[in-house]
């Protein structure tokens, strides 16, 4: 059995490099295919941390360089933690 975290295996999740922080599960839907989930603000956090970012900065690396990016059908899913009334 392959490692399931080989992003070069036919059925292996993709993930997000340098993010295992972040990740909060695995998911799938209806027979599909099983796709990583993040934590939106747990991602903020780990740049922050790793990258040395302010918070404004990291929520605009996230803004610009994650969530527009679209990797096929295994792309992970961020998940928004934090709601706002």
């Amino acid at each position: 059995m392959a490692n399931r975290l080989d992003p070069f295996a036919e059925d292996e999740l993709v993930t997000l490099t340098g993010l295992d922080s972040a990740l909060i599960g695995i998911g799938t839907q209806c027979g599909q295919v099983e796709i990583a989930i993040y934590s939106r603000e747990l991602i903020i956090d780990a740049i922050v941390e790793r990258d040395g970012m302010t918070r404004e900065e990291a929520v605009e690396f996230v803004e610009y360089n994650i969530d527009q990016t679209y990797l096929g059908e295994r792309t992970p899913i961020i998940v928004e933690t934090t709601y706002y009334a």
